[in-house]
């Protein structure tokens, strides 16, 4: 399949109106969603099978898309959630080593709509001026008043659960990986967790009982966790409270901590505010400082909420570790967003707990916060002792 050239077969329609042409290069049908970017160059099989990513639509700022093809190794999870792909130039390559068969017939197969042709650098300037909202991919043949129609009846972002559409059934058990030795029993809090943060905790020895996110407190604390983990996941934080209630009955009896939308529910639960940014942080390019050892670290992110700091501030002015009074306790800033200021991490001191906002797996992107699963297994440890 190629996506090839001539006259647009398909568009990008915004909910304020504006109107993108190109041509349709995967599965047929209307997609909708929250319009959102990702910055990274590489990794769109990742994103595209990220959970964090469901009900969104994913523009691509790398024009070229699909350049390595698709493999097994690279899901995220079990299936797409992202709903359709935006790109300038998808290409449908499948000569790599690792490839096992090309991008575009790969979206075709898992029916999500995609196109390409858009000017992608103008679309994103405009959300970044705009901030992130609703819009869809339609195929040409169907009118705007249509397509207007169809974004229309999809709800926003904000105060919306989507960890329940992506959250196991039931319970799953996973031993350690690769030799590893007997590391903690960790009971995952399962928001939608990346293949590649299971990945990590197991090759360091850890067992691991994925958990439906609706569990309740005293049902995780049946098996006698060594601590609780809570990782990424699609939505509103602040539309899981049923979350957060079971979290303020674990801190404090079990260590807790969490990554990315666990970060944000970790906050919530010991009582600081989230709330949503203007376009989010979406890439593999983003550099946070470690306010413990004053390193500075290029990340990968994907999330479209934020943690509130002390005093109500949204963006923090100096790198130096602030503190929060919180329900449970004193926190401590111990990340920080150098791009716009925001709150990346923080740690419980008077608790066992921490978290960050970012993908310290790295799947994919850089490796410079792989230290900071041992770091979460050191304190586990510590806990116990």
């Amino acid at each position: 399949m190629s996506p090839g050239a001539g006259a647009p077969t398909a568009y990008v329609l915004l909910e304020d109106g504006t109107r993108f042409d190109g041509r349709g290069c995967a599965a047929d049908g209307p997609a909708v969603g929250e319009v959102v970017f990702n910055t990274a160059m590489s990794g769109y099989q990742e994103a595209m099978t990220d959970p964090s990513y469901a009900a969104q639509l994913l523009i691509f700022t790398y024009p070229h898309v699909g350049n390595y093809g698709v493999s097994a190794p690279a899901m995220e999870s079990d299936r797409v959630h992202a709903r359709a792909a935006i790109m300038r130039a998808a290409t449908n390559y499948e000569d790599a080593p690792s490839a096992e068969g090309g991008w575009l017939d790969w979206l075709a197969r898992c029916g999500v709509p995609a196109i390409t042709g858009v000017d992608t650098r103008a679309l994103v300037r405009h959300i970044r001026d705009r901030g992130a909202m609703l819009g869809g991919v339609f195929p040409a043949s169907l009118s705007e008043a249509q397509a207007r129609d169809l974004i229309g009846a999809e709800p926003p972002m904000a105060g919306r659960d989507l960890a329940a559409g992506v959250t196991p059934a039931a319970p799953q058990r996973l031993a350690p990986t690769g030799g590893a030795g007997a590391g903690p029993s960790i009971a995952v809090l399962d928001t939608g967790i990346k293949s590649s943060i299971v990945a990590n905790l197991r090759s360091r020895g850890a067992h691991l009982t994925l958990h439906p996110c609706s569990t309740s407190a005293e049902a995780l604390l049946d098996d006698s966790p060594d601590a609780v983990f809570l990782a990424n996941g699609p939505g509103d934080p602040a539309a899981l409270e049923y979350v957060v209630d079971t979290l303020r009955a674990l801190v404090g009896r079990v260590p807790v901590f969490g990554i990315c939308l666990g970060h944000q529910l970790l906050c919530r639960a010991v009582g600081l505010e989230t709330y949503k940014l203007a376009f989010g942080h979406r890439g593999a390019n983003h550099p946070v400082k470690d306010l413990d050892s004053g390193r500075i670290e290029i990340t990968s992110q994907n999330h479209g909420f934020a943690v509130v700091g002390p005093d109500g501030a949204r963006r923090l002015g100096a790198d130096e570790p602030v503190r929060w009074q919180t329900d449970f306790g004193a926190a401590e800033l111990s990340h920080i967003n150098l791009y716009d200021r925001t709150v990346e991490g923080l740690k419980l001191l008077d608790v066992v707990g921490a978290t960050v906002q970012y993908h310290p797996e790295a799947g994919p992107g850089p490796h410079d916060s792989l230290y900071l699963f041992d770091r979460f297994l050191g304190a586990i440890q510590g806990a116990a002792a």
